[in-house]
């Protein structure tokens, strides 16, 4: 008897040449590929790559200047009914309770009380939200405040779900729940597209396309992009970290035996095209430098790897310009920039922070890490001198207690959760405004501004309205603001946040200098592969 032939999944999406313009602006440029029924499929680039563009052409919401976009056979307008679609902002409303926006969301697509409130039911419990059900949307933690609007996206059943960036600042425990529940639902049929700056999750997509520039130059299963990397990875350990790194940097080159350096805060990530010859040419290099590898070990290389590279040989990552760096506070190592004994802080019955001690030295990088809520941002706060604590002390800069005085002022730098820029001015504005406040000196206003416009890719567009910026971009203007006076202490809270991986290179490269000059730096991630810098 003859076996029945499986059949495969039947295709949910079809883009083919889809174009974008705006103005002279290409976005979208003739991109093509499709999405099988119950795949999760990323959609990963950098700041620009045009995914936003896509994600809205493939919502309805927009119209595409050429090419085609259909959703099960129809065009992508006209099967909005069944797209569930979540932007990068969080758009549901803050005043509303979470049963409320779960009703209007559910009011808006026609779907039946009875029904709405069943199925707000079941997915807030699928997503461990059911307790929460009488909150205030705005009083919810980030990751809680993504389970809701999945919730809602959800509620009218859609058949395809895009997802633009989802989890940006979401704590790592809450993204896992976040991807647990996208994987129970593709198993149950639900096409999801997603775009993500964390390649750890782009690991949990059936397949992935690497868009640049509004084209997409690979496509595949995560596996394949790694195997078609052709290279390993090399661990390296040793002591003098600095050191190994420029060493490492020195033999990379076309055709060298080095592709790639990564530094962390215990190691070296090498990539190489050949594990044997990486580690014969790093090892001879230390030797003749003197510099002792605790050890040396080949491991595969991950995603992170594969996009980076790619767009290194499509000529996206110039050769950073130096710092205008004027001063040196090495002369100030070992020393305690930054402490901290009994800390607390109360609001009313609530504790968010309980009896915290720590120590950082000048030349230290320092890794705040937990979930939302943890009380890390509060801490930050009290330890720069924006909030008063209930009990305990603070040392911060050389002085004891007296952290909100203007000499104290003047020695930090403070890049906080929230874009701490002014969307209403201008780059250049924005960068004047904060030169004056942290009184950088005339005669290196201009140098360090022009650093900051290279840093953030925006030379050229230092005279565009800061709020139209995407949310990469204005990451990095923030953070070139925050160092331009070359603070001997700087707090760093979470400012990575929604930053693609070849920025997040940038901005740590940039951290690890700081550090080597003696700045004392104190970051808050929720990216646990950043915390091993």
């Amino acid at each position: 008897m003859a076996v029945p032939a499986q059949s495969s999944p039947r295709e949910a999406i079809r883009v083919s040449g889809l174009w974008k313009r705006y103005g002279a602006l290409e976005a979208v440029r003739g991109i093509t590929f499709e999405v099988r029924e119950g795949e999760i499929f990323g959609l990963i680039g950098p700041d620009g790559a045009g995914k936003t563009s896509t994600f809205q052409i493939l919502a309805g919401v927009m119209r595409a200047t050429g090419g085609t976009a259909h959703i099960f056979g129809r065009p992508a307008r006209e099967a909005r009914a069944e797209t569930g679609y979540l932007t990068q902002a969080f758009s549901l409303y803050a005043d509303l309770s979470v049963d409320e926006n779960i009703r209007y969301i559910g009011d808006l697509r026609r779907v039946p009380p009875d029904v709405v409130a069943e199925r707000g039911r079941r997915y807030l419990a699928m997503f461990g939200m059911d307790r929460f059900a009488g909150r205030l949307a705005g009083r919810l933690s980030g990751g809680m405040k993504q389970k809701l609007a999945l919730t809602c996206a959800l509620v009218p059943e859609p058949r395809v779900l895009l997802l633009d960036e989802p989890t940006t600042g979401v704590d790592p425990v809450s993204r896992r729940e976040f991807w647990d529940a996208l994987a129970h639902l593709a198993a149950g049929g639900l096409t999801i597209v997603v775009a993500t700056p964390y390649l750890d999750e782009a690991e949990r997509c059936h397949r992935v396309s690497l868009m640049h520039l509004g084209e997409i130059h690979a496509t595949g299963t995560p596996a394949e992009l790694r195997a078609g990397l052709g290279a390993q990875r090399l661990e390296v350990r040793c002591a003098r970290l600095g050191e190994a790194e420029a060493l490492a940097l020195s033999l990379r080159g076309r055709g060298g035996p080095v592709m790639d350096v990564q530094r962390f805060g215990d190691r070296l990530d090498v990539l190489t095209p050949d594990a044997a010859e990486g580690e014969r040419a790093l090892r001879d290099a230390a030797a003749r430098a003197r510099l002792p590898i605790a050890d040396m070990r080949m491991d595969t290389p991950t995603l992170e790897n594969v996009f980076v590279t790619t767009l290194r040989r499509l000529g996206q990552q110039p050769a950073p310009a130096p710092f205008p760096a004027r001063h040196d506070h090495g002369a100030l190592s070992r020393q305690t920039a930054i402490g901290a004994t009994n800390l607390t802080k109360r609001f009313g019955p609530f504790t968010a922070v309980n009896n915290v001690h720590l120590e950082i030295r000048y030349g230290e990088v320092y890794g705040l890490l937990g979930a939302n809520g943890a009380g890390k941002t509060t801490t930050i706060k009290m330890l720069c001198g924006l909030l008063e604590p209930t009990q305990g002390h603070v040392q911060l800069a050389g002085e004891r207690g007296r952290v909100r005085s203007e000499r104290v002022r003047q020695r930090i730098g403070y890049m906080s959760q929230r874009f701490s820029l002014y969307n209403d001015l201008t780059v250049e504005e924005n960068l004047n405004f904060f030169a004056g406040v942290y009184g950088v000196p005339p005669d290196e206003r201009d140098a360090k501004r022009r650093w900051v416009l290279a840093f953030s890719g925006l030379e050229g567009k230092e005279r565009e309205i800061t709020g139209s910026l995407p949310g990469g971009w204005k990451q990095r203007v923030a953070f070139g603001a925050a160092i331009m006076h070359e603070p001997t202490v700087l707090f760093l809270d979470e400012p990575t946040s929604g930053v693609d991986p070849l920025a997040r290179r940038a901005f740590w490269a940039m951290i690890n200098r700081l550090a080597d000059a003696g700045t004392a730096i104190l970051v808050t991630t929720h990216y646990l592969e950043e915390a091993e810098q």
